[in-house]
């Protein structure tokens, strides 16, 4: 984590500086070699038992959303006050900062008592559970980042100036922040599959909506509300699952091949997003990203291993 978030502080630097777009992929791909996200995950995972696990991957993914959200609603004041090369030594300032945390605020991972032979690279690409999750993963950031292509222009055509956007999606996430809790907490977290399998529906549903009110801002919020409902829970769900699925001592390895499949779908997303954006108009869009969540459904359904009905009962 400390060399990953030292490369990160680096590339936002390198950024800042930058006087010229090649620069800037420079930097761009140094920043994203210094992800750690998978070896968070992986010791979150070490550090808390099964039976928090997934309210820790909660908290996580929820606080993700919430920076994504304010994100919206604080970077144009930035770009205004600091500009763009602020904004990118404002996340160096903070990966630095970062680092600090790492060092006085998260405990070390238990230590492994017995070393094992290492997993092979084909067991982990190839394991039916990680490969259902990794499908999942990857098919909600596609989903995420070609529905963001649909959506702003969405709401302009509905009557919406773009000016206000942002507070729409801040109340969106909070809400589906909120509308998410007692699937974490409550009695519902009990019912992983079910919960689970809703979850995905209820992405499904708020494409639906979203494309059935396309003209109309208040099936649009409605649908980014549902959207972030179901997102955050699976969010939440995905990091834990991948944690249980994966063999202990390949944990980070299953992690990483994870967190690189999840950047891979945002990749993806955007791109074949604005192409049939360009090419086919926004109902092909959204009509994609159904089709994508109903064969994720599909995939999703097998998942009995790691997927119980019900989550035993403490001492069971």
């Amino acid at each position: 984590m400390y060399f990953g978030l030292a490369l990160f502080a680096l590339g936002s630097f390198v950024c800042a500086l930058a006087e010229s777009p090649w620069v800037v992929i420079a930097g761009r791909v140094v920043q994203g070699a210094g992800a750690i996200s998978g070896v968070a995950i992986a010791t979150a995972a070490d550090l808390t038992r099964e039976s928090q696990r997934t309210k820790a991957m909660a908290i996580i993914g929820s606080t993700i959303g919430g920076v994504f959200a304010l994100s919206f609603v604080s970077a144009p004041y930035l770009q205004e006050l600091v500009g763009v090369p602020g904004i990118f030594a404002a996340t160096g300032v903070f990966a630095l900062l970062a680092i600090a945390v790492v060092r006085f605020g998260v405990p070390e991972a238990p230590p492994r008592h017995a070393a094992r032979a290492p997993i092979p690279w084909r067991v982990l690409l190839s394991a039916p559970e990680l490969v259902r999750l990794n499908v999942g993963i990857f098919a909600l950031h596609a989903i995420l980042m070609a529905m963001f292509i649909v959506v702003p222009m969405a709401m302009v055509g509905a009557g919406l100036a773009a000016g206000a956007h942002s507070w729409v999606y801040l109340a969106a996430v909070v809400a589906g922040v909120v509308l998410m809790l007692p699937a974490m907490i409550g009695p519902l977290a009990a019912r992983e599959r079910p919960l689970f399998l809703a979850a995905i529906a209820l992405v499904t549903l708020a494409l639906g909506v979203i494309a059935a009110g396309l003209g109309n801002l208040v099936a649009i919020v409605a649908g980014l509300v549902i959207f972030f409902t179901g997102f955050n829970v699976l969010e939440a769900k995905l990091p834990a699952l991948v944690s249980r699925a994966a063999p202990r001592e390949a944990r980070g390895a299953a992690t990483g091949v994870y967190s690189s499949v999840q950047f891979l779908g945002t990749f993806a997303g955007a791109a074949a997003g604005g192409a049939l954006a360009q090419h086919a108009g926004f109902l092909a869009v959204l009509g994609a990203c159904l089709a994508a969540m109903v064969a994720w459904l599909a995939v999703a359904w097998g998942m009995q291993a790691i997927l119980p009905r019900a989550t035993p009962a403490p001492g069971n």
